[in-house]
């Protein structure tokens, strides 16, 4: 077997190769996985982002908490915590096409109101709405379509009605009401 070779079926294996296009010479990184990509890339850099941005705002963020006499040690704690996620969100934000910053913020917001909904409730809704979800069979409807319109009419359903787990108040109206004390359903 030729090195050649030996480099090619060694590079099977990894999840990552380079490739050189021949006629630019630009060098890409093609992965061999799409989920092994989507999870390195949205969850398993993110103590590696955590390290940049603390090299970017750290010591300016403590430095500008400290100059400030008049706020308490539990104060100064909070202001760090709410400076340093206002600059997440605004570097996010910004890292994206407008049109895909506003989807996102959307969903952000959505997202912030199941938490607090949950949280004030003592109630995972997500998993509330899947154990609905469960009752759902698939050996019970012709086709996977017809199955697939049942899923959709459960889910449209389900958000809109009264769930025990908020005292029979609807997911939706326990969310817009939890984002309405933050301002966020204007």
């Amino acid at each position: 077997m030729t090195d050649k070779m030996k480099r090619t079926n060694q590079n099977r294996n990894q999840e990552t190769r380079a490739e050189i296009d021949p006629d630019t010479g630009e060098i890409n990184t093609v992965f061999n996985d799409d989920v092994m990509v989507a999870e390195k890339q949205l969850w398993e850099k993110n103590p590696k982002r955590t390290m940049v941005m603390r090299d970017l705002w750290y010591n300016d963020l403590i430095r500008s908490i400290e100059e400030d006499d008049g706020i308490t040690p539990e104060g100064r704690k909070e202001m760090a915590f709410m400076m340093a996620t206002n600059s997440v969100l605004d570097m996010i934000m910004e890292s994206v096409p407008e049109d895909l910053a506003m989807e996102l913020s959307f969903c952000l917001d959505s997202t912030l109101g199941l938490a607090v909904v949950n949280k004030n409730n003592n109630v995972d809704l997500m998993e509330e709405y899947y154990k609905a979800t469960g009752l759902l069979k698939r050996e019970d409807y012709n086709s996977d379509d017809e199955f697939d319109r049942a899923l959709e009419a459960l889910e449209e359903h389900w958000w809109s009605i009264g769930q025990p787990a908020l005292n029979m108040r609807s997911a939706n109206d326990s969310i817009i009401e939890a984002l309405a004390k933050y301002g966020l359903n204007e």
